[in-house]
């Protein structure tokens, strides 16, 4: 099965247009003030609306209000929620809306026990740990710390670029690949030349 690409950060509804004629099946929308790929939800939905139906529109939020996830919802209209920082399985599950849960790989993280404390419908996602930052900090992580067999959706992050994500499909098998600064020229601009390759490595093995 052939894997599945995200490009997250996207801060254009040009850039939306790009990475879907490049052959993205879904994009990330950074609604975190903290990120220098941030969109207020204005943005965000009109990227969102820029989207089309055989392409997934993705919400990433950090240890967000209520409030700020109820907008969302009503306004961007994401296929999925990323709840990509402290959120508790609680909080993330009382909006009754699918949602991506990111898994940050710090030492001696029980993955067992994170995944079964949330029901993701979207999948978990694995990214590289930071003390301080929420994603995007472009370092990659131990891949063989990772499951080998899974029963849910395995989204692989941190660090990826045209030039080791086939290597790392290889290694982790997972069910679809995020990438940000990877694809870029500067924080926010996707660069189209790294976005196609980035998308033809990743699918060239079918």
């Amino acid at each position: 099965m052939t894997v599945r690409v995200k490009i997250c950060g996207i801060t254009s509804p040009e850039q939306a247009l790009m990475v879907q004629q490049s052959g993205a099946d879904a994009l990330g929308l950074v609604i975190y003030e903290k990120s220098p790929r941030y969109v207020d939800i204005d943005q965000a939905a009109t990227i969102s609306a820029a989207v089309s139906d055989s392409v997934l529109a993705i919400a990433l939020l950090v240890n967000p209000s209520e409030d700020i996830v109820n907008q969302v919802i009503a306004r961007v209209k994401p296929d999925y929620i990323q709840f990509h920082g402290d959120e508790t399985p609680e909080f993330c599950q009382q909006f009754n809306y699918p949602f991506i849960r990111a898994v940050r790989m710090r030492d001696g993280l029980d993955i067992d026990a994170e995944v079964a404390a949330y029901n993701a419908e979207g999948g978990f996602l694995f990214d590289a740990w930071s003390d301080d930052l929420y994603g995007g900090t472009g370092h990659s992580f131990d891949w063989s710390r990772l499951p080998t067999t899974t029963d849910y959706k395995l989204i692989l992050a941190g660090g990826l670029t045209p030039d080791n994500v086939a290597d790392a499909i290889a290694k982790t098998e997972p069910y679809m690949v995020d990438v940000s600064g990877g694809v870029e020229d500067s924080p926010g601009i996707k660069d189209p030349i790294k976005v196609k390759a980035f998308v033809a490595q990743a699918k060239k093995n079918k």
